[in-house]
């Protein structure tokens, strides 16, 4: 007979697989800006092949050549601990310290500027899967985390875009249609072994999953859902240019400043939802830090300036808020990023901190929860709008102890098909 302490240990080791903690992003504090991952000397989304090189990259801006310390975590497809150890996915040894960084130069605001490139001499990642950047500080306190897929081509996946068929959102939202062929890989049971994820610019909170195949044909596995593959259209990102930021463009109307840094006042904002889409060359939500005048390296010559929004928008209910997000807040709905209403102006008002560059931006509407109102999209819904798709497949055999990504697609809705 089991005696109550084996008994009570046993329920919270079940306990504890049946109900693992997923794990989420921590947005960094105020201090750390301009957070991204870069390969090929760009911003990237944060999608990697096995072994290639890319970067993780963001700004202090107390400038004190802080130390800072990095570990590499993998977890399941859903985000829950993957079973493995670390030495069976890591080659080599995380919790190092970064080691590259370099001061500001010629700048107002003076901040050191951190890189820390994967794979390197001290660890390599050898599995694919999904995984976690964690960045703590010298007392061991974590500092932020980023999400980040490594993946390798072992299926061919082939993604279109079309209009919704339904009638509630033929005109507001786009389908995405799949399909996965394994080849002569053999994989077991795969209606239930293999799993997708797709992504709309690079967005982790609108992210589709747990998706199974309608079918298969050959060595096919076919999605052509109605609606379980549709996201809201939306509409083109904004962009502003602060790449001079001494002067005004068609996105700046005025450039002030005060207290040594420079104020970039925008255009105030239309909502576009009652309009007839227009098309606007955009990133997808994207980022470019940029100074026009740098000499060499416009990651640490481009300056910061205080960015100013305002949007022609009456006040909403009282439980619901006003966003400001892209890829350069990593689509944060917190604090830092919420507009205020302005009774006098009648307008929702914000200022945010931001690097010098090209940055597109969105206006979104987010209840207390947090969830995003896309109904009621500010600049409303449009199944022509251009928008990119990411498509990851994952698999785990019998046997695995891990989700391994098998495969990746990037498509985009521009020649959208009905």
């Amino acid at each position: 007979m089991f005696s109550k302490n084996t008994f009570l240990l046993f329920f919270y080791l079940i306990s504890g697989f049946l109900f693992a903690q997923k794990e989420t992003e921590k947005a960094p504090p105020f201090n750390i800006k301009t957070v991204c991952f870069v390969k090929n000397n760009a911003v990237s989304v944060p999608f990697f092949k096995l072994g290639e090189s890319f970067e993780l990259q963001f700004d202090d801006l107390y400038a004190n050549e802080a130390d800072y310390y990095y570990t590499i975590t993998q977890y399941n497809y859903d985000w829950t601990p993957s079973n493995l150890v670390k030495a069976e996915y890591l080659q080599g040894l995380d919790n190092q310290r970064i080691m590259t960084y370099l001061n500001s130069y010629n700048t107002l605001q003076s901040y050191s500027h951190y890189t820390q490139v994967f794979p390197n001499r001290y660890n390599q990642i050898t599995k694919t899967g999904n995984y976690i950047l964690k960045i703590f500080n010298d007392e061991e306190e974590l500092v932020f985390s980023r999400k980040f897929v490594i993946y390798e081509d072992k299926t061919s996946v082939i993604g279109e875009v079309r209009r919704a068929r339904d009638f509630e959102g033929m005109n507001s939202k786009q389908n995405i249609e799949i399909a996965i062929d394994y080849g002569e890989q053999i994989l077991q049971n795969p209606i239930q072994n293999v799993r997708i994820c797709i992504f709309q610019n690079a967005n982790w909170s609108t992210m589709i999953s747990n998706i199974k195949p309608q079918y298969t044909l050959g060595t096919q596995l076919i999605y052509k859902y109605n609606k379980e593959t549709q996201f809201w259209g939306g509409n083109e990102f904004y962009t502003f240019d602060t790449s001079n930021i001494r002067i005004t463009n068609n996105s700046v109307a005025r450039v002030t400043s005060g207290d040594n840094i420079y104020n970039s006042i925008l255009y105030t904002a239309v909502p576009r939802r009652n309009n007839v889409y227009t098309y606007f060359p955009d990133f997808n939500g994207n980022f470019y830090i940029k100074n026009a005048s740098a000499v060499d390296d416009n990651t640490i010559e481009s300056d910061y300036s205080w960015v100013y929004f305002s949007l022609d928008q009456p006040e909403l209910f009282s439980n619901e808020a006003i966003y400001i997000n892209g890829m350069f807040n990593n689509y944060e709905l917190d604090d830092e990023n919420k507009m205020d209403f302005n009774p006098k102006t009648n307008r929702y008002e914000k200022a945010l901190y931001l690097k010098q560059g090209y940055v597109n931006y969105q206006y979104v509407i987010a209840d207390a929860t947090k969830k995003i109102n896309f109904a009621d999209a500010i600049d409303g819904n449009f199944y022509l709008t251009e928008n990119s798709y990411t498509i990851l497949v994952y698999y785990r055999n019998n046997t695995d102890r891990y989700d391994r990504v098998i495969g990746i697609a990037t498509i985009n809705s521009e020649n959208i098909r009905n």
